[in-house]
């Protein structure tokens, strides 16, 4: 057996609420609101709704089994498309948090394989038992990741790796020991959706970073194990190359390493988005004043490409059309890549002038850094030019609380009435001192929308 999976066994099976540190527990509540905010605007889309009606309809629990209720929907189904259908919800609006070494998203998957999870093996832990469980989905997850990148040239969806961390987090909720975890874990790895992620870059749709399929194979994973299901081992968690990432499991808390975004699209238009908001607010910017705007970056940024985009998940990947967005508006949210915000004539005409190159110093520090700088040349001559920005949301530059809090508001009010949106946020704070319990979350979340207005 290797070390790094005796380190994982003990960790999964042995942490408790009070071996995290402060600040990781503070971090758990901030990527908690974050991704249900994300969600709660997420079931809007077109894209949730077809995943929840599919999981409804062809993924139903089985007889002997409880199944789980769908995440803002409240139909049943089995755990496995619970998972599935959630994961989806979560990714159908590009806000949630991520880590900039697996160029993609624990939460995205982790949340959903624990909600579904929970309630078919009727489990009920405390608050402060679910956000040690999410903290233990961020460390493995994160390091799942980073293990994959490291295995291979190709650039794969979240999906691909968080199945590992679904896996891990059924086994633990199971009870199935060491010989089954490791069954477990093999399963996820070999079935992973290992999904060409740059070619959703150069063609966005509702594939996105394939999150819900990650979370399907890992709890199908776990389940499979504890039937005797055989699969061991996972290359990235056992391999000697990978066996070092694995060695601080439990000292160095990567959920701490997590970003979090100001703007509901593909975390390489941040920077970009940043340095025009910076020009337009310095300089007074209108739209009219705009010529030409040049934006160099890194190439992952570039090929977010500048094509118009005609639905949400072309818009959220896509750099030029934010930036475009954020000259027009001041602002980049929900209202600019949904709806109405996707003819706004506004933010078509400046999508046209905006011209990107790739920045060969900014190439060579992506993926642990991501920069960009924006040249704006006006009607009357003057050249503007950005000072090089790093996105906001990162460790270094992290957002505040209070405007994560914001920012949830501001997502879960697209589709939640007031009273039932500030329950779930007052919930979420409380889960850590024991003011409340997750049971009065869980009631919150699996009921539809209040609003029932698309975001398409």
């Amino acid at each position: 057996m290797s070390a790094a999976l005796e380190r994982l066994t003990a960790f999964l099976f042995e942490l408790q609420f009070e071996d995290l540190p402060k600040t990781v527990v503070a971090q758990a509540e901030r990527c908690l609101i974050d991704l249900l905010g994300t969600a709660a605007a997420g079931a809007l889309t077109p894209a949730s709704q077809i995943a929840r009606d599919f999981s409804a309809t062809f993924l139903a629990a089985g007889a002997g089994t409880l199944g789980a209720s769908l995440l803002f929907d409240g139909r049943r189904c089995s755990a496995v498309g619970a998972s599935l259908a959630g994961g989806i919800t979560i990714d159908a609006i590009d806000a949630h948090d991520g880590h900039r070494l697996v160029k993609g998203h624990v939460g995205c998957a982790v949340l959903p394989a624990l909600l579904a999870l929970i309630q078919d093996l009727v489990v009920t832990p405390t608050g402060r038992e679910f956000l040690t469980l999410l903290v233990q989905g961020y460390e493995i997850g994160t390091r799942a990741g980073i293990a994959q990148h490291a295995s291979t040239s190709d650039f794969h969806s979240s999906g691909s790796w968080n199945s590992i961390t679904c896996a891990a987090l059924g086994a633990r909720l199971m009870r199935l020991g060491q010989e089954k975890l490791r069954h477990a874990l093999g399963i996820a790895e070999y079935y992973g959706p290992r999904s060409p992620m740059m070619r959703m870059v150069a063609h966005p749709t509702m594939v996105k970073d394939g999150s819900g399929w990650g979370a399907m194979v890992g709890v199908s994973a776990a389940y499979l194990a504890r039937q005797g299901f055989t699969g061991a081992p996972a290359a990235i968690i056992e391999s000697e190359e990978a066996g070092a990432l694995w060695a601080d499991l439990g000292v160095c808390w990567r959920i701490e390493e997590q970003y979090f975004k100001p703007y509901p699209v593909c975390r390489w238009a941040h920077p970009a988005i940043d340095a025009a908001l910076d020009l337009k607010h310095r300089h007074a910017l209108t739209p009219q004043q705009i010529e030409r705007v040049e934006i160099r970056t890194f190439a992952a940024a570039v090929a977010l490409g500048s094509r118009v985009p005609t639905e949400t998940d072309a818009a959220q990947y896509s750099t030029a059309f934010p930036v475009a967005a954020a000259l027009a508006h001041g602002q980049v949210g929900t209202e600019e890549i949904t709806g109405r915000g996707l003819t706004d004539p506004l933010t078509a005409a400046l999508q046209k002038r905006i011209v990107l190159v790739e920045h060969g110093p900014y190439s060579n520090v992506f993926p642990a850094e991501r920069w960009a700088e924006v040249v704006v040349t006006t009607t009357d001559g003057r050249r503007l030019a950005s000072d090089p920005a790093t996105p906001r949301g990162d460790p270094e530059c992290p957002l505040r609380t209070d405007e994560l809090r914001s920012k949830y508001r501001a997502l879960a009010s697209t589709s939640l009435e007031a009273g039932r949106m500030t329950r779930i946020e007052d919930a979420v704070f409380g889960l850590a001192d024991g003011t409340s319990g997750l049971c009065e979350i869980l009631q919150e979340l699996f009921r539809p929308p209040d609003c029932q207005s698309r975001l398409s």
